[in-house]
Parts: structure tokens; C-alpha cells; sequence
């Protein structure tokens, strides 16, 4: 686990590990190797043995972080083996309600007609946020200021008190402050909505059918993992995906279970590596 407990996938490395220490009769642990944006336990992963003893539960940042940073220790494609997909994280357009805009079409109409006057924060530069942001920028050719802050407690206390007036959010950090008011959510969801929120437009509903800025979250092996511990180990976890009871607890936490073969996840990660390459450069983006 190359991230803090309490992400994402932290929490569903914790639901699905305690199901697969039951239904494999084995001792399940999650081992948190924060540091260098999960460069360090992805490192650490790639090295291991590829017994199915050692498992690298991870999200899309294993791709973006290759499209913003100067170096990684791994290749994304070729450095693992692909188990499969887990879940989706739904991003969410909010904007102060200060922004006379109720729709995407609105905000976008608006930043066209104020080029560089409106902000908006990321919890720092490469992050999923910023990158969603720019992609959002480059599809309408709108100016809007990036304002990086050192995490997203930060980034979401000026955002609620208009210093700053959109930004990308995860649907479950962004609802409570939607439901009372202190924020305006437009869209919820790239390709689909979310499911937390169904009542949201998606971007594509919006008509923005080549922008996906979701998170994904998935399990890979080290490299050379045999085929037989690849099915059981895929099978094993999208059994556990379809339980009713995870379902609901991963929903609860804005994730959206998402069972999949290896072969989904390859082409996850290579779409994701050339979406978010190119837009790395067109908006030259650096990592803090």
C-alpha cells in the first residue's frame, strides 16, 4: 500500500484484504509504504517475489505520476502483473456559490467571458485534481487560474470561503459541503455518474463524452507472476467486489465497485498513460 491509511484505496485494500484472509485461510496484511507521491511502495512491490504472497494495491496515480514526474522507479506497463480493476472514485466539478453558473455549460460560458479571472485549487500540482482540471481547461480552450496548496484540507477551506471558486473533488470529500449549501456541484462522474450522487449530470451527460478524470484503483502482482495465481488471485477478488455487503460499505465511501479482467486493466493503464501524457505537456505540468 504506497499511500496513508484512510485513502481510497487503503480502504479497499482493508475490505477486500479481510475477505481474502477468510476465503484463502491466510493472514492478510496491509502494509502502508507512504512517500515520494507512491513511488516507494510501488518500487517496493515490483521487486518482490512473484509468489501471490506479495500484492501492490494501487490507484491511476501509478500512471500519472510516470506522465508528471521527471523519473519513476517502474514501468506501469511493463514492470507488473495486471490482477484487475477494484473500484472507481468519481470526481466531482464544484464551484463556490459565489459562481453564477448552475451547469458546465455555464461555467464554461463564464470563463470564456472572464479569461483568467476565476481560480481553481488542487491539493498540488500533479495531483489527480489539477490534472482533471487541465484536461477540463485544454477540451474547452478556457483560461483558468491554478492555485496549488499542500493538500486538499487546505485547498477546500479556500475554496469554501471563495478564495479560489472551483475545483475537482472526490464526490465523498465534496458532498457534506454540498448538501449544506456551502458548495454548488455541476457534474459528478466522466463517463457515468456516480452512483452516490445520481441525481448529478455527468460530464458526458453534459456532452463531454472525451473526458474521463475518475480515479480507478486495482491489485498487480510483480512481474512474472504465473498465470494460475493471476485467475485465483482475480476470480477471489471480483467474488468479493459482487458482495452485496462490500458493495454497499465501498459505496458508502464514494467508491463504486468495479470487477474486471487482467486484460481491463492493461487498457486502463494504457489509455491512462497516453491521455494524461499529452496533457501533461500541453498544460507543462511539473510535480511539486
Amino acid at each position: 500500500m504506497p499511500y496513508t491509511p484512510g485513502t481510497g484505496i487503503d480502504i479497499l485494500a482493508r475490505v477486500i484484504g479481510q475477505k481474502l484472509s477468510e476465503k484463502l485461510n491466510v493472514a492478510v496484511v496491509v502494509d502502508n509504504r507512504p512517500g515520494a507521491s507512491g513511488n516507494i511502495g510501488t518500487e517496493a512491490a515490483s521487486k518482490a517475489a512473484p509468489d501471490g504472497y506479495t500484492l501492490l494495491a494501487t490507484a491511476s496515480t501509478l500512471v500519472t505520476n510516470v506522465a508528471v514526474q521527471k523519473s519513476v522507479p517502474y514501468d506501469p506497463a511493463k514492470g507488473f502483473t495486471p490482477i484487475g480493476p477494484c473500484a472507481i472514485g468519481n470526481l466531482a466539478l464544484v464551484v463556490h456559490p459565489s459562481v453564477p453558473a448552475r451547469s458546465v455549460k455555464e461555467l464554461i460560458a463564464l470563463a470564456k467571458a472572464r479569461p483568467g479571472e476565476l481560480n481553481y485549487a488542487s491539493p498540488g500540482s500533479g495531483t489527480p485534481h489539477h490534472l482533471a482540471a487541465e484536461l477540463f481547461k485544454l477540451h474547452f480552450g478556457v483560461n483558468v487560474t491554478h492555485v496549488p496548496y499542500k493538500g486538499t484540507a487546505g485547498a477546500v477551506t479556500d475554496l469554501l470561503g471563495g478564495q479560489v471558486q472551483m475545483m475537482f473533488l472526490p464526490v465523498h470529500v465534496a458532498l457534506t459541503q454540498v448538501q449544506s449549501g456551502k458548495l454548488r456541484m455541476l457534474a459528478a462522474g466522466g463517463s457515468n455518474r456516480s452512483p452516490v450522487t445520481p441525481d448529478i449530470p455527468s460530464l458526458a451527460d453534459e456532452g463531454i463524452t472525451d473526458i474521463d478524470v475518475d480515479i480507478w484503483y486495482a491489485f498487480l502482482g510483480p512481474p512474472g507472476l504465473p498465470k494460475e495465481q493471476v485467475t485465483l488471485l482475480n476470480n477471489q477478488i471480483n467474488a468479493i467486489l459482487r458482495d452485496p455487503e462490500v458493495r454497499d460499505t465501498l459505496l458508502k465511501q464514494g467508491l463504486n465497485p468495479l470487477p474486471g479482467a487482467p486484460e481491463d486493466l492493461s487498457r486502463m493503464i494504457a489509455t491512462d498513460l497516453e491521455r494524461w501524457t499529452r496533457v501533461v505537456r500541453a498544460a507543462k505540468i511539473e510535480a511539486d
